[in-house]
């Protein structure tokens, strides 16, 4: 870390010093005790410029305090048929860690459909496991590894790939937003495997919108992504559909256990039961079913951008392969 740096983080720092109590004590949580990486993050995202990542930081922890982020892992998605409905449809698990150390979160973006409840059990969802991450993952595997370890890898599944993802990006994009402005920087490296056609040529056009440093994390590998990821991690942390040579993979892998998109895998069995726990200990009234609404963000330049390159791509792909119909349809599905 050069001078300019330091001097960065320690006028942020300074910043948010004077930030009131309340703001305080949510920012306890999103640091977990590693400040000057948290701090960092923030700059990051800004450039480094300190101005624009103090305004993004406090906006982050007024976000946290008005929709009480700090209590998310207090309310459990209910009932169970419910959860095990958005595993189901949002295909995301942790497949084990890096070599380094770094959480390994798999995807599963072309499989996913995000159809089988409002979409506010899809962002409670999300957000829960981004806090599960941030406030016991990474810290419980800084003290394994014994050193700070606050971000993780990304591996994105685009088996499956339709035209039909068009009724997902606006969900996708608000997901996204939320991710930027309240969770930046929490990702060392994406990598892609498993790409169809209609995501390479998507990419070619997408690919220039990103920032740099984005463009920089991200990792398109052959087939499966097998060989290339074995040099970072071992076999047995390695997602189910990446555990086989060339390309393909499926929503389940054969061996039931090891398919962390499942709600009966280890990872979502104890973030389920963790926040179970937690609502126990925090209310004695029985626990209310239903979602938890947060206050939805409005995509960014960037976003809306990116967002409105892939649904012209996708319309020309479905074009040029006499697939057209049925676009506007799922266009008009496009609701919050």
């Amino acid at each position: 870390m050069g001078i300019g740096s330091e001097e960065a983080i320690r006028q942020l720092r300074a910043l948010v010093d004077q930030v009131d109590e309340r703001l305080k004590c949510t920012f306890q949580n999103v640091h977990q005790g590693y400040l000057t990486e948290t701090l960092e993050r923030f700059l990051k995202a800004r450039e480094w410029n300190v101005s624009k990542a103090h305004k993004m930081l406090v906006d982050c922890l007024n976000w946290r305090v008005d929709n009480a982020i700090d209590m998310m892992l207090t309310k459990p998605i209910l009932p169970v048929d419910v959860y095990r409905a958005v595993r189901d449809s949002q295909l995301i698990g942790l497949s084990g860690y890096s070599r380094e150390g770094l959480p390994v979160f798999a995807i599963g973006v072309g499989l996913s459909t995000f159809d089988k409840a409002s979409v506010n059990y899809y962002v409670q969802s999300h957000i829960q496991i981004n806090e599960y991450r941030d406030r016991i993952i990474l810290p419980s595997a800084s003290k394994k590894y014994g050193q700070p370890i606050t971000t993780c890898v990304k591996v994105l599944d685009m088996t499956g790939l339709k035209l039909s993802a068009l009724s997902q990006i606006k969900l996708l994009t608000i997901i996204s937003t939320i991710d930027d402005l309240n969770y930046p920087e929490k990702t060392n490296t994406y990598f892609i495997v498993n790409v169809p056609y209609i995501f390479s040529s998507c990419w070619k056009v997408v690919k220039p919108l990103l920032q740099e440093r984005t463009r920089k994390k991200i990792q398109v590998l052959s087939g499966s992504g097998r060989d290339e990821l074995l040099k970072i991690m071992d076999y047995s942390s390695l997602p189910h559909f990446c555990k086989r040579e060339g390309s393909g993979s499926s929503r389940h892998s054969s061996d039931g256990a090891e398919n962390c998109y499942s709600l009966d895998h280890s990872f979502h069995q104890q973030l389920y039961n963790h926040i179970k726990e937690q609502a126990v200990q925090e209310s004695s009234r029985p626990i209310k079913q239903g979602s938890v609404h947060v206050s939805l963000p409005e995509p960014g330049a960037e976003g809306t951008e990116i967002a409105r390159t892939i649904e012209l791509e996708l319309h020309k792909y479905g074009n040029a392969n006499g697939k057209s119909n049925g676009l506007s349809n799922s266009l008009g599905s496009l609701k919050i």
